[in-house]
């Protein structure tokens, strides 16, 4: 069955594309790139009339978002999560290994979001949907919406740099304590920045190192690409490493540790970070606390 749901724009909105002022409007359609492949698909309409990347939102429009309604059955997917920050308006919840972010498949943190968040008493609530994404096997800080003013300014802030984040990961073999990684990634540029924490020597990896990392740009599989091309593999990442050198079974070392932003209601600059998983702690007791 097809499902048409409809927003009317403020009359005193700033203008803008549709591409830039769509994100969060609707309850499945939190990124820019959900957006687009909705145009792309002719889902949106703009006035009754199929929207594209170039249509403008001046004030006043009526968008119609049209799709099928989701499978609809007893099935539900059961999946606590460790929500380590939560307001009206936004949360941040600690990411498991092995699960997706999103997607088409049913389990995702997506669909799991709203049995472990509180509803939002805002009046333009949605459900909550995560504003970027982490890697199938890294674990950490996601950032989540709660409605659709929010989601829309934290994609903003990310599109614009405002966002940090740190990564820690248990590298292999000997690095510099400090450095930058500046090389393009699939043809665009790209920036890591490291700081080796503590090294400890490895029968079978020569040396293991704890690495701060921090991505300054937001590049799909950035850190772990960078690593590689400099000769450090993150520890069990399955895609990128050197020959002979791979751990299996143990999962992938790489956690995103903090965050940091200027809240988008409150203005409050925001610091959340959350512990070590514990497999980085026997490989490194006496950063237990980090």
């Amino acid at each position: 069955m097809q499902v048409k749901e409809t927003h009317i724009v403020n009359k005193n909105v700033t203008p803008k594309r549709l591409q830039e002022y769509g994100v969060g409007v609707f309850q499945r359609i939190s990124t820019k790139s959900a957006l687009k492949k909705a145009i792309k698909k002719k889902m949106i309409l703009v006035d009754g009339l199929i929207a594209s990347t170039a249509t403008f939102i001046v004030g006043g429009e009526t968008i119609v978002y049209q799709h099928l309604r989701e499978n609809e059955n007893n099935t539900r997917l059961i999946l606590k999560l460790d929500v380590v920050y939560e307001d009206e308006y936004l949360a941040v919840i600690n990411k498991p290994a092995g699960i997706l972010v999103s997607g088409n498949g049913f389990k995702t943190v997506a669909n799991a979001l709203a049995q472990n968040l509180q509803k939002s008493s805002a009046t333009d609530a949605v459900s909550p949907q995560p504003v970027h994404r982490l890697d199938y096997a890294t674990t950490g800080l996601l950032l989540v919406g709660k409605t659709s003013r929010v989601i829309t300014s934290l994609n903003q802030l990310f599109e614009n740099k405002k966002i940090e984040k740190d990564y820690f990961a248990v590298t292999i073999g000997g690095m510099d304590t400090v450095g930058s990684i500046n090389s393009d990634i699939d043809d665009k540029p790209a920036k890591s920045s490291f700081k080796v924490l503590e090294s400890i020597v490895s029968d079978r990896f020569a040396y293991l190192n704890l690495v701060r990392l921090s991505p300054h740009t937001g590049r799909r599989h950035q850190l772990r690409k960078h690593l590689l091309s400099i000769g450090n593999p993150i520890l069990g990442d399955a895609t990128y490493y050197l020959t002979g050198l791979q751990l299996k079974g143990k999962g992938l070392y790489l956690h995103a540790k903090s965050l940091r932003f200027q809240h988008p209601v409150t203005s409050e600059k925001m610091f959340i970070e959350s512990k070590l998983p514990k497999k980085f702690a026997k490989l490194f007791p006496d950063q237990l606390n980090l």
